[in-house]
């Protein structure tokens, strides 16, 4: 009688073990994957940040050859009025 107390009882034991290190695996693989997608969130930000950069770089440089461009234009019409003969 004692002996099959024993054995029922390791059994449960065995299967509570057996639940507690199913529960520690799905946590595992869920952090894993909790992980994985923050890094590739992390990933696409930067891609995006970088990109942006470039957008920013190119409209500074445009913005600079429009200034360029507009001061160039402003300094050679003084040119045709002082040559202008009515």
């Amino acid at each position: 009688m004692l002996n099959a107390i024993n054995t029922k009882l390791l059994l449960a034991i065995l299967a509570a073990l057996t639940v507690i290190g199913g529960a520690v695996l799905y946590h595992r693989n869920q952090s894993e994957k909790a992980a994985a997608k923050a890094a590739a969130i992390l990933q696409q930000q930067h891609n995006h940040a970088q990109e942006q950069k470039k957008r920013d770089e190119a409209f500074r440089q445009q913005v600079e050859a429009d200034k360029k461009r507009h001061n160039t234009a402003a300094a050679q019409e003084g040119k045709t009025w002082k040559t202008y003969i009515p």
